[in-house]
C-alpha cells in the first residue's frame, strides 16, 4: 500500500525540525583541515596510526584517457566467496555454507569450474560431531569441508558466517596460487577484516580467538598467501567496494587536543569530501553543488597500523600467527579512489611488501584506476569472480530445504520470514 500524498508530506515535514549542523561548505573545510594537518602522520597516544608512503597528494586522471592506456599487468585474476547466509534450524543447528571461485582474464574454463566449499556448523549440543576432513567432488575440480564451531554464548550466526567465508576464500586462493601469473585482485580486503574486528571490538569474541585454533588457522592462510605471492614476485591487492573503516575518524574524535569537528560516520565519507570535485552554481532555489564527473580522483598510498589493521602491523601479534618475513612486509597499505560518475569511493589495499617499490606502486595504481574507468565501477575481474561464487536466492532456498531433509528438521522461521516470503532484500 502506498502513502497518500498528505501522509508523504507529513513525514517530509519532519525534516524541517532537524538542524543538521554545519553546512556542506563547512564540512569540506573540515576535511581540508584534516588532510593538511593530521594525516602526515596521524598519531594516537604516541603511536603512528596512518602515514603516507611517499608525498601526500590528491590527483586526477581523465576517465577516457586512463581507459586507453597500456595496462601495466597483462593478465588479472579475481577471487571471491559467496554464502547462503547463516541459517538456524529447530534442532539447534546454525549453519552457513560458502563457496569460493577464481576468475581469470583471459578466461580459463578449468579454473572457473573449480570451487572450494565450506560448511560451518554451530550447536549448543556438545554431543554433535562433524567429520572435518576435506573431500573432493566434480571429478576432482572442487573440494569441500564441514567445520564444527564450539558452543558460543553469543554471536553464533556471525561466527559461522565469517569462518565459512574466509576458510573457503583463503583455501581456494592457496590452491590456485600457481594459476596467477601477473596480478590477483581479491573481492574485499587482503586480510579477514570481519574476523580481525572481533579482536578489536568484541571482548567475548576476542576470547574465542585466543581459545579456538580455527580463527587463527584462517588468518594464517592469508599470511601464507602473502608469503607465497612474495616468493613468486606476483602482487595481490584487495578491492574494497564498501569501505567502512573508522580508523581516521575514530582517532580524530578521540583526540582531546584537536579542535576540528569530525562529522563523518566513517573514513569513506571523509575521503568523499576530499576527493569530490565541482563548484557551487546559482540555481532557482539558490546555490547548489555541481559535481565534475569527467575524472577519477585518488589519493597517495597510506600505511595503516590502527583498528583492525593493527594485528598485521609491526606492533601487532597477528593473533599468534608466525610471520616468516620482515613484519613490515605484511602491513596494510591503501589508497582511495573516488568515482564521481556514481558518487562512490573505493579502497584498494596491498601488503607493504608490494607497495614499497615506487614503480610497482605506481603500476598497481594505474592498473586499478584503469579497471575502474573501464568497468564504470569495480574491476570486471572482481565482478566476474562475484558471479562465479554467488549463490542465488533460489539456490539458497533449495539448499536450506535439502538441509531440512538431511537433518529431519525445519528452519527456525520468524514472522518476518513468513511476511516477506524469504525475500532477503528486506
Amino acid at each position: 500500500m502506498t502513502l497518500d500524498p498528505v501522509h508523504f508530506d507529513g513525514i517530509a515535514q519532519l525534516a524541517r525540525r532537524i538542524d543538521h549542523g554545519a553546512d556542506e561548505r563547512d564540512r569540506r573545510a573540515f576535511a581540508e583541515t584534516v588532510w593538511a594537518e593530521f594525516l602526515d602522520p596521524l598519531r594516537d597516544e604516541g603511536r603512528t596510526i596512518v602515514e603516507p608512503l611517499d608525498d601526500q597528494h590528491r590527483r586526477l586522471v581523465d576517465c577516457e584517457d586512463i581507459a586507453l592506456r597500456e595496462r601495466p599487468f597483462a593478465t588479472e585474476h579475481g577471487l571471491d566467496a559467496g554464502t547462503i547466509n547463516p541459517t538456524t534450524f529447530k534442532n539447534g543447528l546454525v549453519i552457513d555454507i560458502a563457496q569460493a571461485a577464481m576468475a581469470a582474464t583471459p578466461s580459463d574454463l578449468d579454473l572457473h569450474r573449480s570451487r572450494t566449499t565450506v560448511m560451518t556448523v554451530h550447536s549448543n549440543d556438545e554431543t554433535m560431531t562433524v567429520d572435518e576432513s576435506w573431500g573432493k567432488f566434480d571429478g576432482g575440480y572442487s573440494k569441500s569441508r564441514a567445520v564444527k564451531i564450539p558452543p558460543l554464548p553469543r554471536f553464533a550466526e556471525g561466527v559461522v558466517h565469517a569462518l565459512a567465508l574466509y576458510l573457503a576464500e583463503s583455501n581456494h586462493a592457496l590452491d590456485h596460487i600457481d594459476d596467477v601469473t601477473d596480478l590477483l585482485v581479491l573481492d574485499g580486503p587482503i586480510y579477514p577484516r570481519g574476523l580481525l574486528r572481533w579482536a578489536d571490538q568484541h571482548p567475548d569474541l576476542a576470547d574465542f580467538l585466543l581459545e579456538d585454533p580455527r580463527p587463527t588457522t584462517v588468518l594464517e592462510n592469508y599470511v601464507r598467501l602473502v608469503e607465497r605471492f612474495l616468493e613468486r614476485e606476483v602482487p595481490l591487492v584487495g578491492f574494497v567496494k564498501n569501505p567502512a573503516t573508522r580508523v581516521i575518524t575514530r582517532t580524530l574524535k578521540g583526540k582531546r587536543d584537536v579542535d576540528v569537528p569530525t562529522p563523518w560516520n566513517d573514513d569513506a565519507a571523509m575521503f568523499t569530501r576530499l576527493l569530490e570535485r565541482g563548484e557551487y552554481v546559482d540555481d532557482v532555489d539558490g546555490e547548489r553543488w555541481e559535481r565534475d564527473t569527467s575524472a577519477l580522483s585518488y589519493t597517495n598510498w597510506f600505511r595503516s597500523r590502527g583498528g583492525v589493521d593493527r594485528p598485521l602491523s609491526v606492533a601487532g601479534d597477528a593473533l599468534g600467527v608466525e610471520r616468516e618475513r620482515s613484519l613490515e612486509d605484511y602491513e596494510v597499505t591503501f589508497f582511495v579512489v573516488y568515482d564521481p560518475r556514481d558518487d562512490l569511493v573505493y579502497r584498494i589495499e596491498a601488503p607493504y611488501a608490494f607497495t614499497r617499490d615506487p614503480e610497482r606502486r605506481d603500476a598497481l595504481t594505474m592498473q586499478l584506476l584503469q579497471d575502474i574507468a573501464v568497468a564504470h565501477g569495480p574491476p570486471t575481474i572482481v565482478e566476474k569472480a562475484d558471479e562465479l561464487a554467488r549463490i542465488s536466492r533460489s539456490e539458497k532456498a533449495s539448499l536450506r530445504e535439502t538441509l531440512e531433509t538431511q537433518f529431519d528438521t525445519s528452519q527456525d522461521r520468524s514472522y518476518d520470514d513468513h511476511r516477506w516470503n524469504g525475500d532477503e532484500s528486506y
